[in-house]
């Protein structure tokens, strides 16, 4: 009986969850401005946007990326935000200037012959106003601005409690110490030496350093007001370069017998000659395991943040409609919103465990050793 409730609540839960993603879908075309078909129709076009509410597109997207400045919250017409440091190398030489000179999304100006693109292929971007090009950008835009923030918030961390091992060996772990020593030993024994064996301690300070550095900005990016809200790991040029270097550090301290079983695995001979069947296969695999690494990151958080704006992004779509409306659906948004964050917690613990073990384990199979055969 128990069995037969469980499933018909998750079947409930499912069925709402894919209402609630039909009426976001539909609403993204539904908010659409209507295109004006001659001269006449520019006023009502005009009064489309004047009355037009949350575009759920927009919102989504202007949280989830990137961005020049650090907006904190809009007070009517007021944007309060912090302008964060430009960096180009394009027309005038090396520039260098705070982005509030140019403006801020829905108001951007020019300055110095750049401007921050509205449309196009470079929306978002910084851009020069004559040729429309994108000049070198070394920016410090948010996510590398959240970036700062979490390596000198792990630098804090880590070289407090070095200190402190330091000055007291045998001190009893209290604070920072208590908290994170039995989750280090817990990595170090239960996924960092068994997955990779003898030679663990090399790879040791990079599965904790990247662990840790997942979980932090993980915490951080559900965070909704500064210095969190950043998505830097739903970012897929930071996971990518997480994979990258667990790529690197697999393919580059691997043993010859590793290099074996990919040009020469241990199978039929016809599976390998004339047409190097599993050859093909193995180098896929040496390529496919930090995609899947990049990929699983990213999307899990992104995932995580999209989900919660639609929810909010709900009340102010039936609002539009009628208050009423609004006021129903803002009851189960919320609801599910609470439920979504306690979970995105969880995630980002998981998201970083799954990351540590499965590069330890990439690492641990560039460590194979050879057969002994009796």
């Amino acid at each position: 009986m128990s069995q037969s409730k469980n499933k018909l609540t998750s079947r409930v839960a499912k069925a709402l969850l894919s209402a609630l993603l039909l009426m976001a879908t539909f609403s993204l075309h539904a908010q659409e401005a209507p295109v004006a078909e001659d001269a006449n129709e520019v006023p009502a076009v005009e009064e489309h946007h004047k009355k037009e509410g949350v575009n759920l597109k927009e919102m989504i997207f202007g949280h989830t990326g990137d961005a020049y400045d650090w907006h904190i919250t809009t007070i009517g017409e007021t944007h309060v935000s912090i302008p964060l440091l430009c960096i180009v190398y394009g027309q005038n030489g090396l520039d260098l200037f705070c982005s509030s000179k140019l403006g801020h999304e829905g108001h951007y100006k020019e300055y110095k012959g750049y401007m921050i693109a509205e449309e196009g292929e470079h929306a978002g971007k910084i851009v020069e106003v004559a040729t429309g090009n994108r000049p070198l950008d070394f920016s410090i835009t948010k996510n590398v601005a959240s970036l700062f923030i979490s390596c000198a918030l792990l630098l804090w961390i880590f070289l407090s409690i070095a200190k402190r091992y330091k000055e007291n060996p045998m001190s009893r772990p209290v604070g920072k110490q208590a908290l994170l020593e039995p989750l280090i030993v817990s990595l170090v024994d239960d996924i960092i030496k068994p997955s990779i064996g003898k030679n663990y301690k090399r790879y040791t300070a990079y599965l904790l350093t990247a662990f840790f550095f997942i979980f932090i900005n993980n915490i951080l990016g559900i965070i909704p007001i500064f210095p969190g809200g950043a998505n830097l790991t739903g970012n897929i040029a930071i996971t990518l370069v997480l994979a990258t270097i667990t790529f690197l550090l697999t393919n580059l301290t691997a043993t010859k017998e590793y290099y074996k079983e990919i040009f020469w695995p241990e199978v039929p001979l016809f599976l390998k000659l004339p047409i190097p069947l599993m050859q093909f296969i193995e180098i896929m695999g040496v390529f496919i395991k930090p995609v899947a690494l990049c990929v699983r990151l990213f999307a899990n958080m992104f995932a995580g943040h999209t989900m919660v704006l639609i929810l909010i992004g709900l009340i102010f779509i039936f609002g539009q409609m009628a208050p009423a409306a609004g006021a129903g659906i803002s009851v189960l948004s919320v609801l599910l919103i609470v439920f979504m964050s306690l979970l995105e917690c969880l995630v980002c613990f998981i998201q970083a465990y799954v990351f540590t073990m499965l590069s330890a384990i990439f690492i641990g199979m560039g460590q194979v050793e050879g057969h002994s055969h009796e």
